[in-house]
């Protein structure tokens, strides 16, 4: 049986839906779960879970914990990485805080912009350490990351580290299912091809499985598209982590305009390009319905949810539900240990996957996996307008891995000026002030080449 070492563990919530998901499969139901995290109450409370879990599906697993994490490592056949380096304080707040001084307001700041940029000196390091440890300690394990910004970090550990590694979000196949929904078509009918880059891929074909063949969808869409209701607040948590009633203008607008329909949320994707957020056009944020600061919101719950998950748990009628999530990890392991083939969208290098993208690069595509590994699947060229785009955030995603690579400070600089929203926001001495004040607000944080000028 596997041995699935989970790296940041203390994520408890998610770690919880992973747990469930590999030992709901019978042939993974003896696997030994090993948690590691650095905070100890929290990785004590995924323990807890872990065993609750255990106990309720009746099955033979073996949950381990731990925070020495050479010791999670060692002879791991699969790791899954979901830590957050700095944490929401001070790490995230800083993101956040220090470019509103400057007039640069945010979302999300995970996966681009500045606060991606700096999320990802912050990363990269820790990441690729944990990398160095496995080529040491278990050299055949695949790594399976769900750390974000995911395409810096994916793109960093191929270029630095020899590990297998494959990048896992949620985006293509949660989106999937809210489309179905949008134009009322069952999700299990869906038959469609996805390609990009992590929160910037695009369904180049999406269809409906019927007795006479595939029905093209697009027409659907377009036409849900020209009655998209106005833009509403919400807050009540989706599976996918977003909330109920945040508004899907943004990409159905990018729908109209670039004719295929982007996978991530309108939250995220209105901070990857230049023309939603404006501090000369605040009407803007109404219009599309833009929850500026909704990933500090979003933390605000996700620890008051901890927090209740945790005194749940430890009283003695604690009880959990096991139920499956839409996560890849399981159906990757499950893959791999049975030889059972199945597609999943993964994040991997771009070696002749999408021909007019960079070599190298990071490329979200899908992959057939069985018992020989993770195979992506050859996509070719992308329509020329989706590809000039997705290299706007490709530019911030190579020198911000540069700079982690190389200590070199000014790519940080150069990564930031390249930024689409950060560009349209500040001119070149407020984006040099913005690199400078963060860096030294993360001192300790990013490496510490990056403070040489």
């Amino acid at each position: 049986m596997p041995r699935v070492t989970f790296i940041g563990a203390g994520s408890t919530v998610f770690a919880r839906n992973l747990m469930g998901d590999i030992l709901s499969w019978p042939e993974l139901a003896a696997s030994t779960i090993v948690l590691h995290d650095i905070d100890e109450t929290r990785l004590r409370t995924s323990e807890i879970v872990g065993r609750k879990i255990v106990e309720t599906l009746g099955v033979p697993a073996v949950i381990e914990a731990t925070t020495d994490r050479r010791r999670a490592l060692a002879g791991a056949d699969y790791v899954i990485t979901m830590f957050q380096v700095g944490g929401y304080r001070p790490s995230t707040v800083i993101d956040f805080e220090i470019p509103k001084k400057y007039g640069l307001e945010q979302t999300i700041a995970d996966t681009l912009g500045i606060g991606g940029i700096m999320r990802g000196l912050r990363t990269i390091p820790v990441l690729l350490d944990a990398c160095r440890d496995m080529e040491e300690l278990c050299p055949g394990a695949v790594l399976l990351n769900y750390v974000n910004p995911m395409s810096m970090l994916c793109w960093a550990v191929s270029r630095a580290s020899s590990i297998t590694t494959i990048g896992l979000c949620h985006s293509v196949q949660h989106t999937a299912h809210q489309l179905a929904g949008d134009i009322g078509v069952d999700p299990g009918s869906l038959e469609y091809e996805c390609a990009g880059i992590n929160h910037m891929a695009f369904y180049l074909r999406f269809g409906q499985r019927t007795e006479e063949g595939v029905r093209d969808l697009y027409p659907a869409i377009a036409e849900r598209a020209r009655t998209v209701p106005a833009p509403m607040r919400g807050d009540e948590e989706r599976s996918d982590g977003g909330f109920e009633g945040l508004s899907d203008a943004v990409r159905y607008e990018m729908f109209r305009r670039l004719g295929y329909f982007v996978t991530e949320s309108s939250e995220h994707f209105s901070e990857y390009v230049p023309w939603f957020i404006k501090r000369d056009r605040p009407d803007l944020l109404e219009e599309f319905g833009i929850p500026l600061d909704e990933y500090p919101r979003r933390c605000e719950r996700q620890i008051e949810g901890w927090e209740s998950l945790r005194q749940r748990l430890e009283s003695p009628e604690g009880r959990l539900r096991v139920v499956q999530s839409m996560e890849y990890g399981s159906g990757i392991i499950h893959s791999m240990e049975t030889g059972t083939p199945r597609t999943v969208y993964g994040n991997v290098p771009n070696r002749g996957l999408i021909t007019n993208l960079p070599e190298g690069c990071s490329v979200e595509v899908p992959c057939i996996v069985d018992a020989s590994g993770i195979k992506p699947t050859v996509i070719g060229a992308l329509p020329p307008h989706l590809a000039a785009l997705m290299q706007t955030n490709i530019n911030v995603q190579s020198l911000t891995v540069e700079a982690a690579l190389t200590g070199r400070r000014d790519h940080v600089y150069h990564a930031a000026m390249l930024d689409p929203h950060t560009a349209a926001e500040l001119d070149l001495d407020q984006i040099w002030s913005l690199v400078d004040d963060l860096l030294e607000a993360h001192r300790g944080m990013v490496p510490e080449s990056l403070h040489a000028r």
